[in-house]
C-alpha cells in the first residue's frame, strides 16, 4: 500500500514552546541536552485536513467568542458509531476543555471529601492526584501481573470496596501498561459498579490508537445499566496529535448526572469553546480516518522495531502495548536501584524516558516510551538505550 501520509517526516519541535522538547530541562530537573521520548505526544504533524482547517480559521483574523455548530456535534456522533459501534445522542456531549479538568468536576459534584475512589496503579498520574487534591481517598486497586500480562485484581477490588467508596476511574485504553480492556474483564468491572452502586469515569482518550487488531469496547456500550452511571470521556488530542488544543467530547447519558456536571460547568464558566478546538475536533472526526489508518500501521511496524531493538536485552521485559503509542519498559530484573536506572538512561544513554514511579508505587524499576515518532528517530533512541543495557547485569 502507498502512503498518502509521511509518517518520517522529522519535524522540529524546539522553540514551540513545547513541553515534550522544551520544557524538560525545568520539568524533570535535569541539564544535559536529551532526546524526549517522555510525554504522550506524537511528533508528527496534525492530518493535513485539520491543518487546513485551522489555516483557514486562523486567516479570518477575528477570534471572538464561538459556539458549536450542530457539524460539530454530529461529528463525534458519526465517529462514536463508526469506530465502537455505540449510538450516543447530542444531549449527552458535554464540552470539557480536557479529560483531566473532566475526572475533577466528577470528583467535585459526585462525591464527598473523604469519599473512597478505585484507581487502579499504574496509572496516568493526574488520577490519584486529582483525587488526593479534592481530599477524597485513594483505593488502590492496584493491577497485577499474570502470564506476562497485567490484569486487574477484582478480588482485591471487592475486599476494599467499602460503604464510603463511590467512584472508578477506569483507564481504558490503559496509560501506561498498554492494556485495552477485553469485554469479560469491563463486564466483570461492571458487575462490581452495580452490585456497590459506584459511578464510573471511563477516560477513553486513546480509544482509537488501537493495535494489532484488538477491539475497543466503551465501558458504558455494554449495558443500559452502565450507561446510566458511567461519565466517559472523548478526545481527538491523542489520536491526532492536537492535545494542545484542549478539545473533549464528555459523553454522559444520564440526565440527573449530565445535569448535576453541567452545574459546575456553569459555576467556573467553562462552556466557551476555542474557536480553534471546535474546528479541530470536527475536522479530525470528519476527515482524519485514512491518517489514523496509516498512523496505526506505522506505530505497529515502530512497536516491531522496539522489540527488534530491545529484545535481546536480556533483563529487560517489554510490555507489548495492544494499544496507545506507549511502551512500558520493565527493569526489574537488573540488579540496579531505580535510581540507578534512571542515571543510566538521562546521563549515559542521554535520552527522557516517563519514570515509572509518577504512575504510582507499584512503577518503580519501570520506565515509559514514546516511540510515537518518526523511525529515524526512534532507531536512533532505541539503539542509546540498547548500548547501555545489553549485558548488564
Amino acid at each position: 500500500m502507498n502512503s498518502k501520509y509521511n509518517f518520517d517526516e522529522i519535524v522540529d519541535r524546539k522553540n514551540t514552546n513545547s513541553i515534550k522538547w522544551d520544557y524538560y530541562k525545568k520539568f524533570m530537573n535535569v541539564e544535559k541536552d536529551l532526546l524526549p521520548m517522555w510525554v504522550a505526544d506524537m511528533d508528527f504533524k496534525a492530518p493535513p485536513e485539520v491543518i487546513k482547517a485551522l489555516k483557514k480559521r486562523a486567516s479570518h483574523g477575528i477570534y471572538g467568542y464561538s459556539g458549536k455548530p450542530e457539524s460539530y456535534y454530529n461529528a463525534i456522533i458519526n465517529w462514536v458509531d463508526k469506530r465502537y459501534n455505540w449510538q450516543i445522542k447530542k444531549d449527552w456531549i458535554v464540552y470539557t476543555p480536557g479529560i483531566v479538568p473532566a475526572i475533577n468536576i466528577a470528583i467535585d459534584k459526585f462525591t464527598e471529601p473523604g469519599d473512597g475512589i478505585v484507581v487502579q496503579k499504574p496509572v496516568y498520574f493526574p488520577f490519584f492526584q486529582s483525587v488526593n487534591n479534592q481530599n477524597r481517598k485513594v483505593v488502590n486497586n492496584n493491577l497485577v501481573i499474570e502470564d506476562g500480562k497485567y490484569i486487574m485484581n477484582f478480588d482485591d477490588l471487592e475486599q476494599k470496596i467499602a460503604d464510603d467508596t463511590k467512584m472508578i476511574l477506569l483507564c481504558s485504553p490503559h496509560n501506561p501498561v498498554g492494556r485495552v480492556w477485553n469485554r469479560k474483564e469491563l463486564e466483570k468491572l461492571g458487575e462490581i459498579a452495580e452490585k456497590n452502586d459506584l459511578l464510573v469515569f471511563s477516560d477513553e482518550i486513546h480509544a482509537d490508537l488501537i493495535l494489532n487488531n484488538n477491539q475497543h469496547i466503551p465501558f458504558a456500550s455494554l449495558s443500559s445499566e452502565l450507561t446510566s452511571r458511567t461519565i466517559t470521556g472523548f478526545s481527538p488530542s491523542k489520536t491526532f496529535n492536537i492535545a494542545g488544543l484542549y478539545a473533549s467530547a464528555i459523553v454522559i447519558p444520564e440526565k440527573n448526572l449530565r445535569e448535576k456536571f453541567k452545574e459546575v460547568i456553569n459555576r467556573y464558566h467553562l462552556y466557551h469553546t476555542n474557536c480553534f478546538a471546535i474546528e479541530g475536533l470536527e475536522t479530525a472526526y470528519r476527515y482524519g480516518e485514512n491518517w489514523l489508518e496509516e498512523l496505526l500501521t506505522y506505530l505497529e511496524n515502530n512497536l516491531k522495531i522496539t522489540n527488534e531493538v530491545l529484545g535481546d536485552i536480556e533483563k529487560l521485559n517489554i510490555f507489548e502495548p495492544e494499544g496507545t503509542f506507549l511502551v512500558w519498559l520493565d527493569f526489574r530484573d537488573f540488579n540496579l536501584s531505580h535510581e540507578e536506572i534512571k542515571n543510566i538512561i538521562i546521563e549515559k544513554a542521554g535520552l527522557l524516558l516517563n519514570d515509572g514511579k509518577m504512575f504510582g508505587s507499584n512503577g518503580e524499576k519501570f520506565m515509559r516510551l514514546n516511540i510515537g515518532t518518526p523511525r529515524r528517530k526512534l532507531e536512533k533512541g532505541l539503539k542509546k538505550l540498547r548500548k547501555e543495557f545489553v549485558g548488564k547485569k
